[in-house]
């Protein structure tokens, strides 16, 4: 069981370490798509943050944003924290569903008042507007 308790540990150190680096990264490089790949993950984990204390989001987009919540800070991912450029992966890929999801559910100026990044990348995240599949 010791062996299971050191290797959860590494895993959470590397995941703590890829975020910093992200977050190093997202502050450092000079603006362009390399700053907004660096960026989007820290951008995801403070819009999570936000959309789940808003009221104006409706119960089930919170929960869809938490389970993106718990995803992001989970050390067992589909594809291992430790492999670089594919390593986010999987977390990018779930937490743009959940925000995805999150903007059908109400308005969209509700969640690009949470996205403290670039507003054109949440954009092009979120997709054209359907006006027919919100909730008002």
């Amino acid at each position: 069981m010791n062996g299971w308790l050191r290797a959860l540990a590494v895993a959470v150190v590397l995941a703590v370490a890829s975020w910093a680096v992200l977050a190093v990264l997202a502050r450092r490089l000079p603006p362009g798509p390399l700053r907004e790949l660096a960026a989007f993950i820290p951008d995801c984990v403070a819009t999570v943050r936000v959309l789940r204390r808003d009221p104006r989001v409706p119960r089930r987009a919170k929960i869809v944003v938490g389970f993106a919540a718990v995803w992001l800070i989970s050390p067992i991912d589909l594809i291992p924290e430790f492999l670089p450029v594919i390593g986010p992966l999987d977390d990018v890929l779930v937490v743009a569903l959940a925000l995805r999801y999150a903007a059908r559910q109400l308005p969209r100026e509700v969640v690009l008042e949470a996205w403290p990044g670039n507003p054109a990348l949440l954009e092009r995240l979120l997709g054209p507007e359907r006006p027919g599949r919100r909730a008002d």
